[in-house]
């Protein structure tokens, strides 16, 4: 499995923008093939800090969700609402 950890930092005054892309992101990447969780968080203590959790059964799920219409138009808003730091862990 591969587990993503998206960080999103949203520049001034781009939070609330960026966390409904991140919502409607999530509700689609639900539904997507070998999807096995999507959730966003907010900090708790950095409210300038959003991060997206998701884990993926596969390689191959992972490819198919990233080069999906709706990852590209909701990370492509994220990327211009804000900056966004990947972390991939195998498992």
């Amino acid at each position: 499995m591969i587990r993503l950890n998206v960080f999103i930092q949203p520049a001034a005054g781009n939070r609330e923008a960026v966390l409904e892309a991140a919502k409607a992101l999530t509700a689609c990447s639900l539904a997507d093939r070998g999807c096995v969780a999507y959730d966003v968080f907010a900090s708790a203590t950095r409210p300038d800090v959003l991060m997206i959790c998701e884990t993926w059964i596969d390689a191959d799920a992972l490819a198919a969700h990233s080069s999906s219409d709706h990852f590209k138009k909701y990370v492509g808003e994220m990327e211009s609402l804000g900056t966004l730091k990947l972390e991939q862990f195998d498992f």
